[in-house]
């Protein structure tokens, strides 16, 4: 088949499975479930797939949440990662979008059955649970499950469309520190305050703020501050996020941040720690110039413009972590006018007609980039070495 013929035979499926799809997202929209709670969600895609034909694997990956979907025979030349997201947040439900994108890639993966052949590419739908907390996509990546892949695509919903947006790397650690505790009137010399170490380190961070490069991000909160007033307190736990342009820069700060930490522990006779010490981290987003031309040129031929200013930080994402496992691409779709994600406006255009339609485009635009790049060999080529040279 040409190019063009792929296309008429995924927009024809696309439409034509829609219906269901909508459905499976409204769903997901009214019984929304955490971050690797995902329990009912999971169960009911995985028996959707089942229906549709799939051989599921559920549990996958080190997640119980976690799924992989294969039609067919799975032998062909290529694999590509149709990546579904399906968890939602603490009290705003899927003011992430995440039932409309996951709704979206499973239905990309429909429409893509019948066309594994004619592009020697086996299409496997990987249903990635967690990714606003542990993020599962982390997991993978270290059990080396993207490394057999030659293509991971997802779509997210986003108030811009967006061709490649940019992600900063993402840590999260806790700093606990320990002292004595004491009568804070009676014997204060006695007592070696946790919360001066804990409100020593987030001064310390916020002098270091005024020596980082402009991508460098710290947001924290205190989880534990002490007891009582009239008690020294002698344990203190401060919840850290650390944001960078890059996994290189992210280390250095991390670096930087331990020893804010340090100085404080050192400077009020307490002592300190983090946890968890080994945690995956979320990293960039790597780019590939033969994917994202590739991209842009089905954005164009869908007419879908894309009107968020270059560079635009999107936030932080585990899809930077399947980008150095292999190519990966995670456009964005416009499905509100302003309203930022993860908030409540954002969560109530889920089930419009708006929300609705872009699940739609976004499938189309899944099927076509994988059809673009899969049906011309040297397309794949190129793909394949833009990302051997930022290895």
């Amino acid at each position: 088949m040409t190019y063009e013929q792929l296309k008429e035979k995924i927009i024809a499926e696309v439409v034509r499975y829609a219906p269901e799809l909508i459905q499976v997202s409204d769903d997901m929209a009214d019984n929304p479930e955490l971050s690797g709670k995902e329990y009912e969600t999971s169960r009911k895609l995985v028996e959707f797939l089942k229906k549709h034909g799939y051989e599921t694997e559920y549990p996958f990956g080190g997640k119980e949440t976690a799924f992989r979907g294969i039609y067919g025979e799975n032998g062909h030349k290529y694999k590509i990662a149709v990546l579904v997201e399906y968890d939602a947040l603490p009290e705003l439900g899927h003011a992430c979008g995440h039932c409309i994108s996951g709704a979206m890639s499973i239905l990309a993966g429909l429409a893509m059955r019948e066309l594994q052949e004619e592009l020697d590419a086996d299409i496997h739908i990987v249903g990635t649970p967690d990714e606003e907390d542990d993020g599962a996509k982390c997991i993978m990546v270290e059990k080396g499950i993207f490394d057999q892949y030659d293509m991971a695509i997802m779509v997210h919903l986003y108030n811009r469309n967006l061709v490649m947006p940019k992600f900063q790397a993402l840590a999260e650690y806790f700093y606990e520190f320990h002292g004595k505790s004491a009568h804070a009137s009676a014997a204060p010399w006695e007592g070696k305050n946790a919360l001066n170490g804990l409100q020593l380190m987030i001064h310390a961070m916020d002098m270091l703020r005024q020596h980082t490069k402009g991508d460098a991000q710290f947001h924290y909160i205190i989880k534990e501050g002490g007891l009582a007033p009239n008690i020294v307190p002698e344990k203190t736990v401060l919840q850290l996020f650390i944001r960078a342009g890059s996994k290189d820069y992210i280390e250095e700060l991390m670096r930087l941040v331990d020893d804010c930490a340090r100085g404080a522990a050192i400077a009020t006779q307490t002592t300190w720690k983090k946890y968890p010490e080994d945690q995956t981290y979320y990293v960039d987003l790597r780019e590939n110039q033969t994917g994202e031309k590739a991209l842009r040129e089905v954005f164009e031929e869908m007419g879908i413009t894309e009107n968020g200013p270059k560079n635009l930080i999107f936030g932080s994402s585990d899809i930077g972590n399947v980008s150095y496992a292999c190519p990966a691409f995670h456009p964005c779709l416009q499905v509100v006018d302003e309203a930022p994600i993860h908030t409540r406006e954002f969560e109530r255009a889920m089930k419009t007609d708006r929300a609705h339609e872009a699940l739609v485009t976004g499938a189309k635009l899944i099927g076509l980039q994988i059809a673009k790049v899969f049906s011309d060999e040297e397309r794949i080529v190129k793909m394949k070495a833009d990302f051997e040279r930022h290895q």
